[in-house]
């Protein structure tokens, strides 16, 4: 069985955990008020708000943030602000709304990675990538010394044995706070090398792929890419050990029981609401709310598909654009703006999610989501990434 995992010397903050943690780069991306409103909080404090590119600045001057990004990484390097554990992992457990999400970060081999369609691997993209996402991911990642993922990846322990075996353990505390803008609360815990390297062998699990990617399939994708570049310039002695070769994840049992699958709906911008919502009734029996519809459409790769099928056909005719939501409140509220319409899809069901995967599929781009937006993972654990 292929060893897809590696232990990592994590970098973490000294102090200052409440400011430093920010939520994914790829949440609120139609929201500049949330993301202002992080910059208040963060103000002058050390935070990785300063070495990400939230998606709602894609466009507009992607090169001088990236530059400002490298910067960032290299003033915190040099200024104490991280202190670099021993190798080893990070027993994190997230509590939201939905309960309490435990994950384990370590580093995925990316040589056992692929998100191209027809091929098995060990480690799986789970849905198709957007190329136009991937150019500013992979000039951030060839720009900066350092990493902090946003990426889950899932297993399988239907036991839940990892878990509950660390439950058991007397492990370090890193860090347990309240994360900003209603994130719920983060608790981290240092698990020793012995102890890790047991850990990592339990979760490569039997099947085909043994993970897969759960949330953050742009940013695997990044670095799978930026690998892939650097590969051919190293010596045949750097390629089993190059830093680059290795992305930092949380890897989360599908079965946790917090582990949720939400649906991403899809919503008509700059369209004229009227003739979507006749021209997809056409198509797909619905029902209506306002502007919102609602079709009789199976729950998960294939009800997406044919969602998107239709939306598209109607933007090459019609023109608009197609953004994506979370929660049904969302949609609704979005979907009542002016030249606007939704559809509301159903949520898939995460037993469907590895068996959908199998022989090297791929699900629809935004089939599911990993929680709602404030659920998602928050930046907080990194790691080197180049010799520089």
């Amino acid at each position: 069985m292929k060893n897809c995992l590696r232990l990592p010397r994590v970098l973490i903050p000294r102090e200052g955990f409440e400011q430093w943690a920010v939520i994914a780069c790829d949440q609120f991306t139609s929201d500049r008020e949330y993301w202002m409103r992080v910059e208040r909080t963060v103000a002058d404090a050390p935070s990785t708000l300063r070495f990400i590119l939230p998606e709602i600045y894609l466009g507009e001057d992607d090169e001088g943030r990236i530059a400002a990004i490298r910067e960032n990484m290299y003033a915190a390097l040099e200024g104490d602000v991280l202190t670099k554990l021993a190798r080893g992992a990070v027993f994190c457990e997230r509590t939201t709304r939905t309960g309490t999400r435990r994950g384990i970060v370590a580093c995925i081999d990316l040589e056992a990675y692929t998100s191209e369609p027809g091929i098995s691997s060990p480690i799986r993209a789970s849905e198709e990538v957007v190329p136009a996402r991937l150019a500013a991911r992979i000039a951030e990642r060839k720009a900066a010394p350092l990493e902090f993922p946003h990426a889950i990846l899932f297993y399988r322990d239907k036991k839940d044995r990892v878990v509950r075996g660390l439950l058991r353990e007397e492990l370090e505390q890193l860090y347990d706070f309240d994360l900003m803008e209603g994130g719920g609360r983060l608790t981290g815990r240092f698990v020793p090398a012995d102890l890790a390297e047991v850990v990592v062998q339990l979760l490569h699990a039997k099947g085909e792929p043994m993970f897969a990617v759960a949330d953050g399939n742009h940013a695997v994708a990044a670095a799978k890419a930026h690998w892939e570049a650097l590969r051919p310039t190293l010596k045949k002695e750097e390629l089993a050990h190059h830093p680059a070769r290795f992305m930092l994840a949380e890897l989360v049992n599908l079965y946790d029981a917090s582990v949720v699958f939400y649906p991403i709906h899809r919503l008509m911008k700059e369209v004229d609401a009227e003739a979507f919502c006749d021209f997809f009734a056409k198509n797909v029996k619905c029902r209506r709310e306002g502007n919102v519809l609602i079709p009789a459409l199976p729950a998960g790769a294939e009800g997406v598909k044919r969602t998107d099928e239709l939306c598209e056909k109607f933007v090459r005719a019609n023109g608009g654009t197609i953004d994506y939501v979370h929660g049904e409140r969302e949609l609704a509220r979005r979907a009542a703006q002016e030249d606007c319409a939704g559809v509301q899809l159903a949520a898939m069901d995460k037993d469907d999610f590895f068996p959908a995967l199998k022989g090297g599929a791929l699900l629809p781009k935004k089939t599911f989501s990993l929680g709602e937006a404030k659920e998602k993972r928050y930046y907080l654990e990194g790691r080197e990434i180049s010799y520089d």
